[in-house]
């Protein structure tokens, strides 16, 4: 399924209750926002999560479904708040209490990409600001909650998977972990998101694969995990981060020699994690 915000990988069977989202690997950079933008190509797309979308892309042969954004995070960012709107971007916008996010330059219509490079010269119309977000945030949550509502209908529960990629130089700053670097980062915002009881089996899905996992350090999980994340409703939600130079040349926004290994590795994780979704589980009675 696909419309102008979203692709839809749907299984045939649906036989996890586990959804996949992918918010950030969208790729459709309109020509005019282009042109509109001080930026050059290969820059624009320092902020895309690029390629995690075909990491993830097994999940509908493993009984689960996928969502995938179309449109790239600098035109508009799916893991914020539709109010997010940043006052220094978006004429008329209005600032209500400090926001990191938006004080950085990171709201829903973002106004920097990676390292604080600014994507335009001049301001945007709160008109622009409501087009996109009517016309893409609001369809994609609507259909992301959905896909949760279905899951929990079916299976008594739902697991979302949040799935993102971090730069490494995020991870190099993050130290280590066993004196390995960590690869993997598990958000669940310290607990509130997610049972740890999933949080383990996904984490120990990753680590099946011979990838070092932390959790909550760099990220701990935003809009998306915060929303959606309702362990007492049996609704969790747990963001992924995944080191980009496992799989892809940063600097050119290209796949590296590993990244078929790497998807290779990455479809037994997508396996284990949708089995723990999957009946007769345990956790489906709790």
């Amino acid at each position: 399924m696909q419309n102008a915000a979203f692709v839809l990988d749907m299984p045939e069977n649906r036989s996890s209750c586990v959804v996949f989202s992918s918010p950030h690997s969208g790729r459709n950079y309109p020509e005019a926002f282009l042109k509109r933008s001080v930026l050059n190509q290969s820059v624009i797309r320092s902020s895309e999560d690029a390629f995690v979308d075909q990491l993830f892309a097994a999940a509908a042969e493993n009984g689960a479904p996928l969502i995938k954004a179309t449109m790239p995070r600098a035109y508009l960012d799916l893991n914020r708040s539709l109010d997010e709107l940043d006052p220094a971007l978006i004429s008329g916008a209005r600032r209500h209490g400090h926001n990191p996010r938006v004080a950085s330059g990171l709201g829903v219509i973002p106004r920097v990409v990676a390292n604080g490079r600014a994507i335009y010269s001049g301001k945007l119309t709160m008109d622009e600001a409501r087009l996109r977000i009517d016309t893409y945030w609001r369809p994609y949550h609507a259909r992301l909650k959905s896909l949760l509502a279905e899951s929990h209908e079916k299976f008594g529960q739902a697991i979302l998977v949040d799935c993102h990629s971090m730069p490494h130089e995020a991870v190099a700053m993050a130290g280590t972990t066993r004196n390995k670097r960590p690869e993997i980062v598990l958000g669940d915002r310290f607990g509130a998101s997610a049972s740890s009881e999933i949080v383990d089996l996904v984490e120990s899905a990753f680590a099946a694969a011979g990838l070092n996992v932390v959790r909550n350090a760099p990220f701990a999980g935003a809009y998306v995990t915060q929303t959606y994340g309702r362990p007492t409703r049996q609704q969790h939600a747990i963001q992924i981060e995944i080191d980009r130079a496992l799989y892809m040349d940063e600097e050119k926004i290209a796949p590296n020699a590993n990244f078929m290994t790497f998807s290779k590795l990455l479809r037994q994780v997508v396996r284990d994690i949708s089995r723990i979704g999957s009946k007769p589980h345990r956790l489906a009675a709790e």
